[in-house]
């Protein structure tokens, strides 16, 4: 037991070295400068689907293999790959209160609430029980994702739960409620899209680590064309309620280019119905009338 945990100690430090710096250095020198092609409208044309192969879904910051929940029912199917962080620097400069809740989260992160309600206190991860990625997540699941193009919007479609959001090119938009995607604001930096994106709802979790924000979360993303068949994403991360400064990520995308790409349907909502009314007894009542 003592050498499997010097192991395991040992293979979080290598992967610990490996952050989204060096990552992002790497791309930067694999890459000669490009020239995206542009829209009927002059724009660069980023349409397209598009998708992230990181394991940032499981946790930003770089880790170790490990067991998920309920390892003993799930064995190898609920395992979590190791990964390179895509944060820079590894680390997120919480609050000291929001260190501990992190950690309160991690260990709540499979406590399902049959309320359907992510503001009680016992709800676990957002995406157990099919509530929307919130930004930036939903770039970085293991789902791809479309984006369109018009002269006034961006639109980016996203396969899991279907979840969609604006970005406004025409004007600026306040965000006048709280939101899980939020309202995004963009405009174009010679290639660069760059898109506000602020209003968020207070119940946002960055993974299945539980790494979190409040609901004065605000995102500024810059998405760059590196290639016909790359792109680099980058977020500043701001949140004074939850960290003591700003923090920045980044990770490549990568366009789908199969003849027959198309987004699927990944309607989570029926998956999840077992599980959170299941125990109530609902469910099976349902399903027990059925002929």
């Amino acid at each position: 037991m003592k050498n499997l945990r010097i192991t395991k100690a040992i293979a979080a430090a290598i992967v610990t070295f490996f952050t989204s710096s060096v990552v992002a250095q790497e791309a930067d020198e694999l890459f000669p400068p490009y020239t995206p092609p542009r829209t009927e409208h002059g724009t660069p044309d980023l349409s397209g689907i598009w998708q992230s192969f990181t394991t940032a879904n499981w946790n930003i910051l770089s880790h170790p293999v490990q067991s998920g929940p309920y390892a003993e029912i799930l064995g190898a199917w609920g395992a979590g790959r190791a990964g390179f962080g895509i944060v820079e620097g590894n680390e997120l400069p919480y609050q000291e209160w929001a260190a501990i809740e992190q950690q309160e989260n991690y260990a709540g992160r499979a406590t399902v609430n049959v309320t359907n309600d992510p503001s009680r206190f016992d709800t676990g991860d957002p995406e157990l029980q099919c509530f929307r990625a919130g930004v930036p997540r939903a770039n970085y699941m293991p789902y791809p994702f479309q984006i369109f193009q018009t002269p006034e919007q961006i639109i980016i479609v996203y396969e899991y739960k279907g979840a969609y959001r604006s970005v406004y090119m025409d004007s600026e938009r306040p965000a006048l409620d709280a939101s899980w995607m939020g309202t995004s604001n963009g405009r174009w930096e010679d290639n660069t899209l760059v898109v506000d994106i602020q209003g968020f709802n207070e119940h946002t979790w960055f993974d299945r680590e539980g790494n979190f924000a409040s609901d004065s979360l605000h995102v500024v993303e810059r998405w760059t064309p590196l290639s016909p068949y790359h792109m680099r994403y980058e977020a500043t991360i701001e949140d004074s309620n939850v960290f003591t400064r700003p923090w920045d990520m980044s990770f490549t995308l990568y366009r789908h280019v199969e003849e027959n790409a198309e987004l699927k349907e990944f309607n989570c909502v029926p998956i999840v119905e077992l599980m959170m009314y299941g125990p109530l007894g609902f469910y099976e009542e349902e399903v027990g009338n059925d002929p």
